[in-house]
């Protein structure tokens, strides 16, 4: 039935659905250290694979398994541990293993900071392999390689503004290896390793990092294809060793922060080798003489630009990318204007509601319309108690002869969704609210709001929200649902993100300004002149 379908009953499944999508979000909406599944899974294959080594023949093995945990030997482990050199810049500290790998990647910056108030680490012990790891497609010199420790060319390095070299060299039987890396002051690095010998082998960047996961924004791996196609495989969706040549990039990542390789000259031949064939390895398939530069570090946008416009992609916002990037631009403006990020964040939402404020203007007459004509729904719906197809059909001529639509409602919020669904992708990704301010109790917009004043504001104005907004609710259970949405929203929104409460909380205030204002207009009779005149004549 029509009257099923009515105003109120869209805008509540319009509420519920926005509700189902918010509480899909992460367990309490708090990032994870570890995601424990994928952890034992990890390890059990670093295991399972330094047995397999142990068994392996000394035949040479096939391309793809050349690529997978299962060619790690089991001396792996005793000779990983010494530091070999270690590199300092200001934001930043590297220290390099015996088998020339980043072994640990620190952020020096004082708003990179865990629970602890330690730095923020970005390479997992637990989780290889670790970045500028070398593997080789021949078992006997893989086993080799990794027994075989690497010497630097210098033990402590402070990064200067032109970069800092590194030389790392190890001296296999009939073979050398020199890698060579170029240390920058703004978290980049290049690379280049050179073999006396040709040998097939291949690099990873690493496992991705693992300091921010939740079961809502990405975690995997990306690759920017030669024809600037970008493929995203997220953790778990693995399905088995695919190849890309001449790609862009290389990247893996977790919501904040990112390991990758490069080149947009060249271009890389990516291998993505699943553990366990569902989370993404990387490895680039290397040559004689192969050069490339890599970054490690936080996803910030600004940082990335520098580098190259083109690494932004690693920023990943899902199906609404195409709405979510000129949405972060413009909120990087307001914040090159204002300097803040929480008021960017409110003149970000006012700009919004008045760009969309045409279509929320035909919606709120919409609903006011329908509220008008709740009288003689009514009627209709006694009288035609019995006989639905006459109760439609005079419901239909009633919506036609007085203008009112009853998708009016409906079809602003659909054409809305994407939009709000982009800020929240913007909002939940953004690094740079790591730390920032607000006003005098917000200091992390990128944390809950430690004294619930942001959620309870949040609540509170949608409940004055529903209270002035027009319904023609006949529905008991449809009343309770409305009433009691408000409180639920607020219970979901005690642990969102600040930042992310704070533009919900800035949309609800417009919201009430513009209810009140088409409001105003009904009770002048400018919008609602022809239902109220038919009114008066019944």
């Amino acid at each position: 039935m029509i009257d099923k379908l009515s105003n109120q009953s869209r805008i509540i499944i319009a509420t519920v659905l926005s509700f189902l999508f918010f509480a899909t979000y992460d367990h309490f909406f708090i990032p994870k250290k570890v995601v424990p599944k994928e952890q034992t899974k990890v390890e059990q294959i670093q295991k399972d694979g330094a047995q397999a080594s142990t068994a392996t023949s000394n035949a040479p093995v096939s391309t793809s398994n050349a690529v997978t945990s299962a060619n790690i030997p089991t001396k792996v482990a005793k000779v990983s541990d010494e530091v070999i050199a270690t590199i300092k810049a200001k934001t930043y500290e590297i220290r390099i293993d015996k088998l020339g790998r980043i072994s640990k990647f620190y952020l020096n910056e004082a708003k990179f900071v865990d629970k602890k108030g330690e730095r923020v680490q970005l390479v997992d012990a637990k989780l290889a392999p670790y970045p500028l790891e070398v593997r080789f497609t021949d078992q006997n010199i893989n086993t080799q390689a990794f027994a075989t420790p690497y010497s630097a060319s210098q033990k402590n390095i402070t990064v200067s503004k032109e970069g800092s070299k590194l030389t790392l060299t190890q001296n296999l039987s009939g073979m050398k290896i020199v890698k060579t890396l170029t240390f920058f002051p703004n978290g980049h690095y290049s690379v280049n390793v050179k073999l006396d010998n040709n040998q097939e082998y291949f690099i990873t960047p690493g496992y991705r990092p693992n300091v921010a996961v939740d079961h809502y924004t990405f975690h995997g791996s990306l690759i920017k294809q030669a024809d600037d196609k970008l493929s995203v495989i997220k953790d778990g969706d693995a399905k088995g060793d695919e190849t890309f040549q001449k790609a862009k990039f290389a990247a893996s990542a977790d919501k904040y922060y990112t390991t990758m390789f490069y080149n947009f000259k060249k271009g890389l031949n990516v291998v993505v080798s699943p553990v366990n064939k569902e989370y993404p390895l990387l490895f680039i398939k290397g040559n004689q003489d192969l050069s490339f530069d890599g970054y490690m570090g936080p996803k910030e946008h600004t940082n990335l630009s520098a580098l190259d416009p083109r690494l932004t992609d690693v920023i990943e916002y899902g199906f609404f990318t195409f709405i979510a990037r000129p949405l972060f631009k413009l909120l990087q403006f307001l914040h090159s204007m204002l300097g803040n990020w929480g008021w960017s964040i409110v003149v970000m939402t006012m700009l919004i509601r008045v760009v969309l404020f045409p279509l929320t203007y035909k919606g709120m007459v919409s609903m006011n319309k329908l509220k008008a004509l709740s009288p003689k729904i009514k009627e209709l719906q006694a009288k035609y108690k019995g006989d639905k197809q006459k109760l439609n059909a005079h419901m239909m001529e009633l919506y036609k002869k007085h203008g009112a639509n009853p998708m009016g409602g409906c079809l602003p919020i659909v054409l809305q969704i994407p939009v709000f669904f982009s800020i929240y992708r913007v909002l939940q990704n953004a690094i740079e609210l790591k730390s920032a301010p607000w006003i005098i109790w917000i200091h992390d917009l990128s944390v809950m709001d430690p004294y619930f004043i942001l959620p309870v504001a949040m609540g509170a104005t949608m409940f004055l929200n529903q209270r002035i907004t027009p319904t023609n609710m006949t529905d008991p259970m449809q009343e309770k649902i409305m009433k009691y949405l408000p409180l639920v929203f607020t219970f979901f929104f005690v642990t969102f993100p600040a930042g992310l409460t704070l533009y919900w909380f800035t949309n609800n205030l417009f919201s009430i300004a513009q209810q009140y204002y088409v409001n105003s207009l009904f009770k002048k009779g400018s919008e609602g002149k022809e239902v109220t005149v038919t009114k008066a004549k019944k």
